[in-house]
This record gives C-alpha cells, structure tokens and sequence, in this order.
C-alpha cells in the first residue's frame, strides 16, 4: 500500500494489477504447502503452533521482532514465521496459495484489494471475534475502518495509515516574500500565490498538480464536493458537477503555467521535481516525508491540503487480515490484536515508518523529522476521505487511467473523459452488483 505512483498512468494500472494474493498458513509447514485442517487448534494444551506470516516490506522487519516478541510472552508455544516477498511478487503469490487454500495465516491486505479477496471468501470475517472480545473498533482511524469492511463487516485490523498534505519548499517561498502555506489556504489562494512563486527562466513551478490518484486528483474532486465511487460502491461519481470542475481547476492551472503539464509530469516524475527544488507546492502522501526531507533538508515544509467548497484528503493505509482456512483462528487473531494493539502501533509510530492507524499512539511518528510539523497528516485525518474501492476495482481504473490521460495529454475534453469513466464503470458497477 505504500506505493506511491509517480506517473497516473502507470500507478492507475499498477493499481489494477493489485487483484491478486498472498499465501496461506500451515502448522508447521512452509508458506505454498497444502493447507491443513480448517479447525481452529487448541494451543491452551501445549502443543507447538506455527503462524506464517507475509508481508512486503522489510523496513517494519524490527518493529515485526520486537512485536512478537511481546506476543510470545503470552504464547510461548507458537513459532511465528515471517516471510517477507518483494511487492512485485507478493500478490501473484499470494493469490495463488490463497486459492489453493494454502499460504500464511495473517499477512498485509492494501485497498485496492480488500473487495476482491473477501468477495471471494479467501480472507477470515473477523467481526465475530471483535464482536466476542467487545473491542471497540473506534479506536481507528474511521477512513481505514471503512475501507477495510465488506457488507457491514470488519475483515482486517488496521496497522497504518497515509494521508496527503501540502509539501512547499520555503526558500523558493522566502525569496518571493510569500508567506507559507497554512490551513487557511484554498484553491484561490494555491492559484494566487502559484502565479507569484513561478519562475519561467529558472525552470522553478509554482505548484505541482499531479495527475496521479491518490495524492492529487482524488483529493481534489472530494475538494469540489464531487466523489469517486458513491458509499454502496453502486455509482461511479466521475460524471458529478464537481468532478468536472475539479480537473477544469487542474487543467487551469497547467494551462497558465503554474503547475507541469501531463505531458511534463510523464518525463519527469513530480516528486523528484519538488525535491530538487523546481516546485514551491506539491501535494504528497505522509510517507513521502523522509524522502523530500532527505532531498531538500530544513527546507522543507509540510501544510494541510487547501480546500475547495470543502476540505478532504486521501487516506489510504493497510490492514492485518486472516487467511480464511486458517487451522490457527485463535492464535492468529491474538497476534493481530498483538500487532494492531497499542503496544505493536507504538512500536511502528517510534520507528517512523509511518502513520499508526490506532489513535493516540501516533507520537513516535509525528516526532521522527522533529524540523516537520509531521502533525498535519494526523490533523487531516478529521476531514479524511477513504481511498475508493470496489470488487472490480482494477477494472474501472484501468478504463479511469486512459481516459483521464488521454484529457491530460490534449486528446480528448475533460468533460468526455469523465463522461466515458462514468458510463463504463457504472456497468462494471451494475454487474458486480448483480453477481
């Protein structure tokens, strides 16, 4: 879930590739063997237990020790296995030992994905065990509790979160005598001091408008009080009023000059434009963080989105979800609650990887780039807008992606665009609706 894309049309399809799946777990078997019993095992009895687990990222392998550690004071019988596949295999991997109901016992479940794997009942329902524990899924973020329920129920705790802001460079902002970004600012005020902060002869652009989903488009139709995809996932919101005005503002913004074109963004990458200080404003995801600071130092600042007819922000972030035929249901759910508990989220907030999704352990993280007022992505959370999905999410973005490239690019209005988007994906819509 942490990929973030740095040309729409790539992450657009990248995205629709993510309709696959991890691996399942055994008792003592390696991840990809045939699936033992469905039965939940009796560890009270002593016997030893195996727990595979999967996941993508290696950053999180010490907070992953230090976290199961704790779990084993309280099961000194289970053996926990973690296996770490590279994002580009990962999916393939898991879908496959998934539908061979094989593969690990609890792994890492991203948005796009969440439909497709519980429609196809690969993943646990896991509302009835927070039912029987009486744990108060409150306690998360909202946005991730949303993104992460299929027909009314939780089908995964969630670890950790991203949220997009208002990244500025201040030396570009300080030679222009422009005062920073802060969480007063609109569209006008974007568009106004953009004009201000642009530099033709040095290359320097005032404002990046992405043309990629998460950090940039998204935000901005929900800015505009249009939508995505409506909350009964019935309804394609692309052919809204404030869908429309939403890419007018960007391609306004394009046309005078203030922000890089399509065609400009595809040759070179927005964030890497930003980070080497041709932008003053680009819209980023909290992860992006330690990266542009790495690039642009005590230059770097951090403000909330501005807002349209009202504020929103993309939030996106993964889940720790159980593989359906797991023949360890107790001892997987306690190590889930182990992982998206308050000691598990700390861990992740201390190392700084990113965003903990359980509220009030978030500390760790807002202090990790102390020259950062890191606290804007927790702060934008209120005003947080779950990243759209559905079963066929791959579909209806990959039909999203050429459209919306094709409008970037010249080939086509917005308004026709947005128009294809909505009549293709309202089909998809209907049939997945039907099935």
């Amino acid at each position: 879930m942490k990929k973030n894309i740095f040309f729409f049309l790539c992450i657009l399809l990248t995205m629709s590739m993510l309709l696959t799946a991890c691996s399942t777990s055994t008792n003592s078997s390696p991840v990809g063997s045939a699936s033992p019993s469905s039965a939940p095992a009796k560890s009270s009895s002593g016997d030893k237990v195996t727990l595979n687990v999967a996941l993508w990222d290696e950053n999180v392998s010490d907070v992953m020790k230090k976290s199961i550690e704790i779990y084993k004071k309280d099961h000194p019988n289970v053996d926990v296995k973690v296996t770490y596949t590279p994002w580009a295999d990962y999916w393939t991997k898991l879908k496959t030992s998934l539908a061979g109901k094989s593969g690990p016992d609890v792994f890492w479940m991203n948005g796009p994905n969440i439909y497709t794997y519980a429609s196809m009942g690969l993943l646990k329902d896991v509302q009835p065990l927070i039912k029987a524990d009486n744990l108060d899924t409150t306690q998360y973020t909202k946005a991730l509790v949303d993104l992460y329920s299929y027909k009314g129920n939780l089908y995964g705790l969630p670890y950790f979160l991203d949220s997009v802001g208002l990244y500025y460079n201040k030396e570009i902002f300080d030679k222009a005598g422009i005062k920073y970004p802060d969480a007063t600012w609109t569209w006008d005020n974007v568009k106004e001091a953009g004009a201000k902060l642009t530099d033709k002869s040095k290359g320097i652009y005032g404002f990046v408008a992405p043309i990629a989903n998460q950090n940039g488009y998204y935000n901005f139709v929900h800015q505009a009080g249009g939508f995505i995809i409506n909350p009964d996932k019935t309804k394609s919101g692309f052919d809204a009023p404030g869908t429309l005005s939403a890419f007018n503002w960007m391609s306004d913004l394009m046309k005078q000059g203030i922000s890089p074109t399509g065609q400009q963004q595809l040759e070179t990458e927005p964030r890497q434009l930003f980070g080497s200080g041709k932008a003053a404003m680009f819209p980023g995801i909290s992860v992006n963080a330690p990266e542009l600071y790495k690039m642009l130092g005590d230059k770097l600042g951090v403000a909330p989105l501005a807002q349209g007819k009202q504020k929103a922000s993309i939030v996106h972030g993964l889940s720790w979800v159980m593989n359906k035929n797991t023949a360890h249901e107790k001892e997987a759910w306690e190590l889930i609650k182990v992982l998206s508990g308050k000691d598990g989220e700390k861990l992740l907030a201390d190392s700084g990887f990113s965003i903990p999704a359980l509220k009030g352990t978030e500390e760790g993280w807002v202090k990790s780039i102390p020259s950062l007022n890191l606290k804007v992505f927790v702060d934008s959370l209120e005003f947080g807008v779950s990243y759209p999905v559905s079963k066929s999410t791959a579909q209806w973005q990959d039909i999203e992606a050429k459209e919306i490239q094709d409008a970037f690019l010249g080939k086509k209005s917005f308004d026709e665009a947005t128009k294809n988007i909505a009549t293709k994906m309202n089909e998809i819509l209907k049939k997945e609706n039907e099935q």
